[in-house]
């Protein structure tokens, strides 16, 4: 499919893949297969981790924030290990469900989209944008961009940065079908921009564990990734900013046994990363990642 390893790349070090039970192998459609490779650990101080994002450099670096508190973005290491925090400020939470790393200009950005609306109430959603900070603690002044959907207002938990910096929202399904909905290629301050669906809905009447909670351009722009509580899901993206939502391949999560699955993200060498909210009553949430093989 779209990878080959048998364990994860990590700063050109082969991490020893975990040994899983044959009844925790992730079977694939198409008969690919994967299986955990790490985790899931404990992350301290992210117990409503709700988005995960690598960045350009250093490589390793991964950024995740909790969905609710302050306006605050975690430097997490491959391993899970806490490495800074950084605010942002300018930022507010209403409801921050995702982050995505992509172009902006010659830069790498972050992208944090506060997209959640369990009520669908809200008129509008908004991404924050900021350079992707060299240091690992201290505040960074975000950007603010304002959007609104065509056909009313969703709850969404899935925010993609295309390679030439195009944004993707991908609905939940909890108020609505799960649908794909498209920013203009250059956003604008100052107005609230409206989105465009993409294609027909991926799904009309998702069920509870069908509800998309997270999605990834993987960094050579031919792969996304969607996720929901137990099943990660892989189209080509070519296809997929089409519209046409084929699937290429289904892997169950349900070995992970995730408190409560959220985030994804590539990594390098095509690991792919997955992060988890704790589950309630203040318990950390979750870092792990997966080894792919066809």
């Amino acid at each position: 499919m779209f990878v080959s390893l048998r364990g994860i790349i990590v700063g050109g070090a082969l991490l020893a893949t975990v040994a899983a039970p044959a009844a925790a192998t992730a079977q694939a459609s198409g008969g690919s297969v994967c299986t955990p490779a790490s985790g899931p650990v404990a992350l301290s101080g992210l117990s409503e981790a709700s988005g995960i994002a690598i960045g350009a450099a250093p490589a390793n670096r991964l950024w995740m924030h909790n969905d609710s508190g302050a306006p605050v973005l975690f430097a997490i290491d491959a391993n899970g290990k806490a490495a800074g925090r950084i605010t942002l400020s300018g930022a507010s939470v209403e409801d921050w469900e995702a982050i995505a790393a992509g172009p902006c200009g010659k830069a790498s950005c972050l992208y944090v989209g506060d997209i959640g609306d369990n009520d669908a109430k809200r008129p509008r959603i908004t991404i924050y944008r900021v350079p992707e900070p060299s240091q690992l603690n201290g505040s960074v002044k975000a950007e603010a961009f304002h959007a609104a959907y065509p056909d009313g207002s969703h709850d969404a938990e899935a925010l993609l940065v295309s390679p030439d910096g195009t944004l993707f929202v991908v609905t939940k399904g909890e108020t609505g079908p799960v649908a794909v909905y498209k920013f203009p290629r250059e956003l604008q301050q100052g107005s609230t921009m409206k989105l465009d669906r993409v294609g027909k809905a991926l799904d009309e009447k998702p069920g509870n564990n069908a509800r998309v909670t997270d999605g990834a351009f993987s960094a050579d722009g031919r792969w996304v990734a969607l996720r929901t509580k137990t099943t990660l899901t892989f189209y080509r993206a070519e296809e997929f900013m089409k519209g046409n939502f084929r699937e290429a391949q289904r892997v169950s999560l349900s070995a992970l046994k995730e408190p409560q699955g959220e985030a994804v993200t590539f990594g390098r060498g095509n690991t792919v990363f997955l992060g988890s909210e704790g589950g309630g009553k203040g318990q950390p949430g979750t870092l792990a990642a997966l080894s792919c093989k066809p």
